[in-house]
């Protein structure tokens, strides 16, 4: 795709509407749908790899490019939570399973953020890949879970771990603040 009219931004905007799409299907109760979205989601994935790639291999990267990625990133987590959570409500978690999407998505747009202002800071990005693995590549974990019919086990550990993380990232910038 270098030699093509295709830019990282349409790439990325495949990406959001996939992500948009896999978000939905999550909300809709049963197994099944679950399953359909948490394809479309893996889908959704391979394209915000892609546009990446796309952007650094072409030398089409912009600034804009880069915002537009990480809002739609953001978009892409906290929807998917939150249609985790609408199609979880008629389980065990019941009138909670919503409550506990919206937790874990604007945990993580919020950390999104607060690792962009570490970036400020440091010049480096908060959360580098180890060998290889990007901290995005976690989200991996939401199509296996919703394959593997263990959504409500994800929701949970998500309303939990992604707070927590917020918190761990947001004390880090404290403490990079109170260095300079």
């Amino acid at each position: 795709m270098i030699n093509t009219p295709v830019t990282p931004n349409h790439l990325t905007t495949v990406r959001l509407l996939t992500g948009v799409g896999a978000a939905a299907l999550f909300a809709v109760p049963g197994y099944a749908w679950g399953a359909v979205g948490a394809l479309l989601f893996m889908i959704s994935m391979l394209f915000d790899r892609a546009d990446g790639e796309l952007a650094r291999m072409s030398g089409k990267s912009s600034a804009f490019g880069h915002v537009y990625d990480l809002i739609t990133d953001g978009i892409c987590t906290v929807a998917a939570f939150v249609g985790i959570g609408f199609g979880l409500r008629s389980g065990t978690l019941g009138i909670w399973a919503p409550v506990l999407g919206i937790i874990a998505g604007v945990s993580v747009a919020v950390t999104f953020l607060v690792a962009e202002k570490i970036k400020t800071f440091t010049g480096a990005y908060a959360f580098d890949a180890t060998h290889g693995v990007d901290p995005d590549d976690a989200m991996l974990v939401v199509p296996i879970a919703m394959l593997s019919g263990l959504g409500t086990v994800l929701l949970f550990a998500a309303a939990v771990g992604a707070p927590a993380f917020l918190i761990f990232s947001g004390l880090r910038l404290v403490m990079l603040k109170r260095r300079v």
